[in-house]
């Protein structure tokens, strides 16, 4: 029979766990209030009821701790009670939103410096007058025509010539206005052909004068020579030599820009002169019923739609006067034209730049006999530039000319040319050229078709000469029998610039 255990041993044993407990009373709370202090919230626990608890469970010899920092926290509104009675905080995660590193900040490249313009070492420096440059030129060849007088027939004789040529240009450098214009005259006599001797010549000076940013002023000046050749059919005779026929003007306008919106207005006096002829009997052919001045106004607007393209319209109104108000056959000869015309001007980059345009003209005379002369026009005047060392312009232009034929009222004339200039080397230049026209006399069955084509080679010594070579080839194909005619021309010349 198991025996039960002694009272007084269990006792005993009882007041010794006792005694433990209490000698290891202090150590145990010390170690429970660190515990407890390492799970103390923080943030907006900080302040709730959990501090008081660790507070409680803190040993009574451990020195006391300073209070955290309490944080307002203004969304705390859902503070609920346990069923102890317990004051509970609603516990929210701590979320730390991760701090994007940005990359240093790169440096900006510096500007690129704008190359500067290569100055062409063959190019004449000119004579500087003030804020004008000029650039005076004077040339000198000789050569062969193998028809002078570009009679009718192919039997022509050639000849010998020395061509002179003299030049002068300008061009300003003013921060306001600008001053352009260029003078250009020459000569050419024949040594076995002295009828042909014929001079040339060609000028324009324009001045445009700012008086705003938006409102400037421009006039110029132009004038132009030439000769008539012996078939001419305007001629009604045969002649000896080349009668010089003359014209020369004057234009003014203003123009304003309203915002992207420009207006402009021209007004234009020209005046043609034909010299009498010398006829093969050694009488004189007057050509004073040839004469006219010529009055006309211009109205343009114009939009700016890109740096590239401005496209326009033009309206034109003009009138001529002929010096006799009869002509020799008996017609009045006096007319009056209108025209309009849409284009645009060009600039692409300065690959191609210049002005294109098409429209219509009417031209009506006096004299109820002559018919209208009317028709499409085109006008053209661009550059391309095809590669640093390639340039192409093209030309396109179509007049209302005036004419003496009986039965003829004016004559329509369309011209188209192109010219291709490369430079092989930087003081040596290879140009071709090839152009077209034809004549349509309004009233008779007669029209002419012009064709030439020409090669030049520039040879720059320096920047004062240049060596010049050149071969032109023309040739006519009328409808009037015995009218036709081909000419060809070599010219070898030194150019002397400044």
């Amino acid at each position: 029979m198991r025996s039960r255990p002694d009272l007084p041993i269990l006792a005993a044993a009882a007041g010794l766990a006792l005694a433990g407990v209490l000698a290891a009373g202090p150590a145990w709370a010390q170690q429970a209030a660190r515990a407890a202090a390492q799970r103390e919230p923080s943030g907006a626990l900080a302040g709730s009821g959990f501090r008081g608890l660790t507070e409680d469970a803190r040993a009574p010899d451990a020195p006391p701790r300073a209070p955290a920092a309490v944080r307002p926290n203004p969304t705390r509104r859902d503070v609920s009670r346990d069923v102890t009675g317990t004051v509970r905080a609603p516990v929210r995660a701590t979320v730390i939103q991760p701090v994007a590193t940005l990359p240093p900040p790169q440096e900006e490249p510096p500007p690129r410096r704008r190359r500067p313009a290569t100055e062409d070492p063959f190019a004449p420096l000119g004579l500087r007058l003030g804020g004008v440059t000029l650039l005076p030129a004077i040339e000198q060849g000789v050569g062969y025509d193998d028809n002078p007088q570009r009679g009718r027939g192919r039997n022509a004789a050639g000849s010998l010539f020395t061509r002179t040529d003299g030049e002068l240009r300008l061009q300003s450098d003013w921060v306001r206005h600008d001053l352009n214009g260029y003078l250009r005259g020459g000569y050419s006599a024949y040594r076995d052909a002295s009828d042909a001797d014929r001079p040339d010549a060609e000028g324009r000076v324009t001045y445009r004068h700012d008086f705003t940013r938006q409102t400037q002023g421009t006039i110029e000046g132009r004038l132009r020579v030439e000769t008539e050749r012996p078939g001419s059919p305007d001629l009604t005779a045969a002649v000896r030599g080349r009668p010089i026929i003359a014209s020369y003007g004057v234009e003014a306008g203003a123009s304003h820009a309203f915002n992207r919106l420009s207006l402009g207005l021209k007004g234009a006096v020209d005046r043609v002169v034909y010299e009498d002829a010398k006829l093969s009997n050694g009488a004189t052919l007057d050509q004073g019923d040839r004469n006219y001045t010529q009055y006309g106004l211009k109205l343009r607007g114009a939009f700016e739609a890109s740096p590239a393209l401005q496209p326009f319209v033009e309206a034109s109104l003009d009138t001529r006067e002929r010096d006799d108000a009869v002509d020799r056959f008996g017609f009045r000869r006096s007319s009056a034209g209108i025209g309009l015309k849409a284009g645009t001007k060009v600039e692409l980059t300065r690959t191609l730049t210049g002005e294109i345009s098409a429209g219509y003209q009417l031209r009506r005379y006096d004299d109820a006999r002559l018919p209208d002369v009317k028709g499409a026009v085109a006008d053209a005047a661009l550059v391309w530039s095809v590669t640093p060392l390639t340039t192409a312009r093209l030309t396109l232009a179509t007049t209302l000319d005036e004419t003496t034929i009986l039965g003829s009222s004016g004559a329509v004339t369309n011209r188209a040319g192109i010219e291709v200039t490369h430079d092989l080397r930087r003081n040596l230049a290879l140009i071709g050229g090839l152009s077209f026209g034809r004549t349509d006399y309004r009233g008779v069955n007669l029209t002419e078709d012009t064709t030439s084509a020409s090669v030049k080679l520039d040879y720059k010594i320096g920047r004062s000469f240049v060596l010049r070579a050149s071969y032109a080839h023309e040739r006519l194909d009328s409808s009037a029998l015995g009218s036709d005619y081909i000419a060809n021309v070599y010219l070898l010349g030194l150019r002397l610039q400044r």
